[in-house]
């Protein structure tokens, strides 16, 4: 939202269009009745602050099975042979 550069109010946007990918022009009008003036402004990027996060794609490490289990000896064990 912008102020009136008359009467100080506040102004909303009643249209815009691009001019370039990173400039916008638009169209305010004063909401004071009594003013309600119309006016153009334009819209661009200065600066970018901080750039998106790249995202980086996990590294796939390779899954080893495990061991099979051996038991020898054990009366108690399931895995008895």
């Amino acid at each position: 939202m912008m102020h009136c550069p008359f009467c100080k109010k506040s102004a909303h946007a009643r249209t815009s269009r691009y001019l370039s990918e990173n400039v916008k022009q638009r169209y305010h009008q004063c909401t004071n009745i009594e003013c309600s003036a119309t006016f153009r402004t334009t819209e661009a990027i200065d600066e970018v602050i901080r750039p998106p996060a790249e995202k980086t794609p996990p590294v796939a490490e390779p899954v080893t099975p495990p061991a099979p289990r051996k038991v020898q000896g054990c009366y108690s064990s399931p895995y008895r042979h």
